[in-house]
C-alpha cells in the first residue's frame, strides 16, 4: 500500500515552498533517514528525509512546483529493497527497457526540456549532480563544447588570409529567481521605499587590531580551536556602541518605537543561494572566541544549505563585511524592522597625517546606514565614532571605556 510523502509543516512566517530538487526518482529505493527531496522557502531550504526504508512510487509535485504546508507531494511503497522492474520473458529486452526508463527518470523537467530542444542524447553527457545526475549546467556545458567542436573544422577550412570568425551557437539561459533571492529583492526595495535611509561614513586605523591578532592569533587558535578574525572585534565594538546609543538598537512597529534590552547581532553571510543573515543572540554574554565559533558555524551551515528559519529570525542590528570581496566603500541597506546596519570594507594602506608626519597605515572605511525617522545624525555619527575609538584602542573593549 502506497504511503504519502508530505511537505513539512511550515512556520507561520512561511506561506508556502517550492520543490527545489528531487534526490530520488520514481521507482528508486531509499533507506531510512535518506534525503528524498529539498523544498525551498523564502528563508531556508528544508530537507525531507525518508521515515523508513522504501521505494519512491510516484512524484506528484515536480521541481519548480509550489507546495503548501503538509501538502502531499508524492507516494512511496514501504519495505527495504523495493523492486523497480516487473518480471519478463525476454530478460535482455526488459533490462534494456529498465535502463532507458531509469536514464529518463533521473532527468529533471528543466534538463529534459533542454535535451529535447537541442536534440541531445543524454547518455553522452557526464552528470555532475548527486549520484551522477545530469543538471542544467552539464547540458549547457555540453552544448557549448559541441558548438566549439563544430566551429573548429569550419574555421580551419578557410583560407589563411580570411579572418577566423567563431561560429558557435548563441543562446540565452532563463531560469526562475530563487525564492530566497526574490524575498531579498522585495525586502530591499521595501526598505528603500518605507525608510528615510541615510548613510554616514568614517575610517578606522586597523593597525592596533592587526598587531593584536599577529601577536596572539596562534595562542588564541590553540586555546579556543578557532581563528581570531576581524569580525569578532567589530561585533563586540558594535555591542558596546549599541548600549550607548539605544536608538540604533531599536526598531519601529507602526507608530511605536521598540527599545531592546539585548543585542542580537545579525551577520551577513554569502551562500550559494544568496545573502543570508543568521543572528548571534545575546552577544553581550559572548567572548571573542564564542563570536568567532558561532560565525564559523553559520558560515558552514550557509554553505551547506543547513541554516534553519530560527537561525535567521530576529536580530536588532546587522554587521556586513563587503571587504572580503574587495569592496572599498558602499552604502549597505538596512534590514527591516531593524533601523541600522554597519558596513565593513577592504583594508587598504593609505598615507595618513599622524602628529604632523605622513605615515602609511592600514585603513578601513566604515559605513553606517540608518533610518532617519528614528535615529538622528548626531546619534549616528556618535555611534560610528564610538566604534572607531574602540577599534583603534582595543584595550577599551576590555576595560569597558
Amino acid at each position: 500500500m502506497a504511503t504519502e510523502i508530505k511537505a513539512p509543516t511550515f512556520p507561520e512566517s512561511v506561506a508556502d515552498g517550492t520543490i527545489a530538487t528531487w534526490h530520488k526518482s520514481a521507482g528508486e529505493a531509499f533507506s531510512r533517514d535518506e534525503l528524498i527531496v529539498d523544498i525551498e522557502t523564502d528563508k531556508v531550504v528544508i530537507e525531507v528525509v525518508a521515515p523508513e526504508d522504501g521505494t519512491l512510487s510516484k512524484i506528484l509535485k515536480d521541481e519548480g512546483d509550489t507546495v503548501l504546508s503538509d501538502e502531499v507531494i508524492g507516494h512511496y511503497d514501504a519495505g527495504a529493497g523495493g523492486s523497480t522492474s516487473a518480471p519478463s520473458t525476454d530478460e535482455e529486452s526488459s533490462s534494456g527497457s529498465a535502463e532507458a526508463d531509469s536514464s529518463d527518470a533521473i532527468l529533471s523537467p528543466a534538463v529534459r526540456k533542454l535535451v529535447a530542444e537541442y536534440e541531445i542524447n543524454p547518455d553522452l553527457i557526464q552528470g555532475t549532480g548527486k549520484n551522477g545526475r545530469i543538471v542544467k549546467e552539464d547540458v549547457m556545458a555540453f552544448i557549448e563544447n559541441r558548438s566549439n567542436k563544430e566551429a573548429a573544422p569550419a574555421a580551419s577550412s578557410k583560407a589563411p588570409s580570411e579572418p577566423v570568425i567563431p561560429q558557435g551557437e548563441r543562446f540565452e539561459r532563463r531560469e526562475p529567481m530563487s525564492r530566497l533571492r526574490a524575498k531579498i529583492a522585495n525586502r530591499l526595495v521595501e526598505a528603500q521605499q518605507n525608510m528615510a535611509m541615510l548613510s554616514t561614513f568614517n575610517e578606522v586605523n586597523m593597525k592596533p587590531i592587526m598587531d593584536l591578532r599577529a601577536k596572539y592569533k596562534d595562542e588564541f587558535e590553540k586555546r579556543h580551536d578557532t581563528r581570531l578574525g576581524f569580525m569578532s572585534f567589530f561585533v563586540r565594538a558594535s555591542v558596546e556602541a549599541l548600549k550607548r546609543f539605544p536608538a540604533v538598537n531599536a526598531s519601529i512597529d507602526g507608530n511605536d518605537i521598540i527599545y531592546h534590552s539585548y543585542q542580537d547581532v545579525g551577520v551577513a553571510v554569502s551562500s550559494p543561494r544568496g545573502l543570508v543573515v543568521p543572528v548571534l543572540r545575546n552577544v553581550d554574554n559572548m567572548s571573542l572566541a564564542d563570536i568567532e565559533n558561532n560565525i564559523r558555524g553559520y558560515g558552514i551551515k550557509a554553505r551547506d544549505g543547513k541554516l534553519s528559519i530560527d537561525d535567521m529570525t530576529g536580530g536588532t542590528f546587522t554587521v556586513s563585511n563587503g571587504g572580503v570581496f574587495g569592496s572599498l566603500l558602499s552604502t549597505p541597506i538596512v534590514n527591516p524592522p531593524q533601523t541600522a546596519i554597519l558596513g565593513m570594507h577592504k583594508i587598504q594602506d593609505r598615507p595618513m597625517a599622524v602628529n604632523g608626519e605622513v605615515v602609511i597605515l592600514p585603513m578601513m572605511y566604515l559605513a553606517l546606514s540608518y533610518d532617519h525617522r528614528l535615529i538622528d545624525g548626531k546619534e549616528a555619527v556618535g555611534f560610528l565614532v564610538t566604534i572607531k575609538e574602540l577599534l583603534e584602542e582595543p584595550e577599551r573593549l576590555l576595560l569597558g571605556l
